[in-house]
């Protein structure tokens, strides 16, 4: 068996099959086993958290943290560094042994619950990885667990940076995440944690949405600038809203201008950003055109999560990590939960460089998250009635390298005039430039935000509900066309179905993780669907 790694976490796997030599993202095999025996660990330690709960005992939230941050450090693009992801297994090892001493009974424990670190760590992880387990559909819900749980843990580390905690969604988490470990469980039982996972991914994303909009505000209409200033910049990307406050409080009076890239776009339409003179606009587009896009900028980028792609000579020297993010020969920002970070390494080095290059001008608008929706609701529901709107399209999720993923601008531009495109995420680049226009006033883009944001389309949906006195939400006239790419995709779309949400198509591929067994029980149960080509879909979600 010539295989050096195995992961099929993302929706690029080589193959739809699984990147089994090097990460289609870039990922060495090295990298992926620390990563593997990291995600292991970390089911070691929540089998202990979830037994020391049965005995009621309380656990500490920076060990809640810990585990978290474990997590999102695993998921696709986010570290490729192995010096930082093995000192998060010494880290985790030693906590571990702390809460165990805590542990009146060991009885029951699994062996990641009891491995003490020792012998050749890269031959450790190649029997605790994805095909340790040997029956493929346990080991295709034991997956689409742990991937929900990554993305689950992504947005509680949001929440926990702005000192906002879920002692039960942490409870959970570490409960579900030690469950993959047991062989007792049926795949029944996996189905139904499957939806658990689902109905705590809600309240992940419902804690950091009153995270960030206690900090910030509610999100309101904006509009964006894409164009350039002659100052030198710093260009943020990610999704961490308190990483970028702190660099806007500290570069104040500096002269440097802080442009967003990809997924930190929503942070314009927070009011508390708005007040900062030198936030200039977006610059760029999704994550996978970075490598020309941070080449241009001329300045700094910070990344404050995924998705990084390996950078270019060129700028690799500028290109900075923080949080769960790690790039072997980039400079990370460190600070826990709580400090106040150090940015003046990348302020300095910004002062240095020339202006950003230009690489398009105009403006887009967004800002449409579940308070500005309902703050229009009588003029969307009177839209609706009248005929003005036929449907809303559900077009969140994530963008992607795949030529197939053209497939969503299509789908937007073809779209008849009486619908409107409901986003959130980094798929809204394949249509949020299009000229498409508005219905009475209303755009046929609403941009909600980040992929978390999902949460406030969901929101939406459930206020729509309310409005027309359905039973159903699957009577409402919204369709779901979603893109999907890594694993907070993963935990938006188990939200979706744990709130009843069903017949969401999926693209542009289906995850390799699901069995033939688990994607029927998917089709069966819940609609999923593949997408086909537009005209079909157009057909069959529309109507045209």
């Amino acid at each position: 068996m010539n295989e050096k790694m195995f992961c099929y976490q993302c929706q690029e796997t080589a193959g739809c099959k699984g990147c089994t030599m090097v990460g289609v993202c870039g990922k060495q095999p090295d990298v992926a086993a620390m990563q593997d025996l990291l995600v292991y660990v970390s089911k070691g330690l929540s089998a202990v958290t979830t037994a020391l709960r049965r005995e009621g005992q309380t656990i500490p939230a920076g060990i809640n943290h810990l585990i978290t941050l474990n997590l999102f450090t695993t998921i696709t693009n986010a570290n490729f560094d192995r010096e930082s992801i093995e000192a998060r297994i010494r880290a985790t090892l030693e906590a571990r042994q702390e809460q165990l001493a805590r542990l009146n009974r060991r009885d029951g424990l699994p062996e990641a619950a009891l491995w003490d670190g020792s012998g050749d760590w890269e031959e450790k992880a190649r029997t605790v990885g994805v095909l340790s387990t040997r029956d493929e559909d346990i080991r295709s819900l034991r997956e689409l667990i742990t991937y929900g749980l990554k993305g689950l843990s992504a947005y509680s580390k949001h929440a926990n940076v702005l000192l906002q905690d879920d002692p039960e969604v942490d409870a959970f988490l570490q409960r579900a995440l030690a469950a993959t470990l047991d062989d007792s469980l049926t795949v029944q039982d996996l189905v139904n944690l499957t939806l658990e996972t689902g109905k705590y991914g809600v309240a992940g994303m419902a804690l950091l949405d009153k995270a960030n909009t206690e900090a910030y505000g509610n999100p309101e209409i904006t509009r964006v600038s894409l164009g350039v200033r002659g100052n030198p910049g710093i260009l943020v990307s990610g999704h961490d809203l308190r990483d970028l406050e702190m660099l806007l409080e500290q570069t104040q009076g500096t002269g440097v201008d802080v442009y967003t890239h990809s997924e930190m776009l929503p942070a314009h339409y927070y009011p508390a950003f708005k007040k900062y003179p030198n936030f200039v606009g977006n610059y760029g587009n999704a994550w996978w055109k970075q490598k020309e896009e941070f080449e241009a900028f001329h300045g700094p980028i910070l990344m404050t999560t995924n998705c990084i792609v390996p950078p270019k000579d060129s700028y690799k020297d500028r290109l900075y990590t923080t949080g769960a993010a790690g790039y072997p020969g980039c400079p990370h920002i460190p600070g826990g939960i709580g400090e106040t970070k150090d940015f003046s390494r990348i302020i300095e080095q910004a002062k240095t460089c020339p202006p950003p290059a230009e690489l398009e001008t105009g403006e887009i608008v967004g800002g449409f998250a579940h308070a500005q929706v309902f703050a229009l609701a009588d003029r969307i529901v009177e839209a609706v009635k009248s005929g003005a709107i036929r449907k809303f399209v559900v077009m969140g999720g994530c963008d992607g390298r795949a030529r197939s993923r053209e497939y969503y601008t299509e789908f937007a531009r073809a779209l008849p005039r009486d619908t409107v495109i409901l986003t959130a995420g980094c798929a809204k680049y394949k249509y949020n430039k299009l000229a498409l226009g508005d219905i009475g006033g209303i755009p046929r883009v609403l941009d909600a935000g980040q992929c978390n944001d999902s949460y406030s389309l969901a929101l939406i949906a459930l206020k729509l509900q309310e409005v027309f006195g359905l039973d159903d939400i699957n009577d409402l006239p919204i369709v779901y066309n979603i893109a999907w790419y890594e694993q907070k995709a993963v935990i938006v779309l188990l939200a979706l179905l744990s709130l009843g949400i069903h017949n969401i198509h999926l693209g542009p591929t289906l995850p390799a993780f699901l069995s033939p067994n688990v994607t029927k029980v998917l089709v069966e149960q819940f609609g999923i669907a593949e997408i086909g080509s537009v005209e079909e879909d157009l057909r069959l979600l529309i109507g045209e």
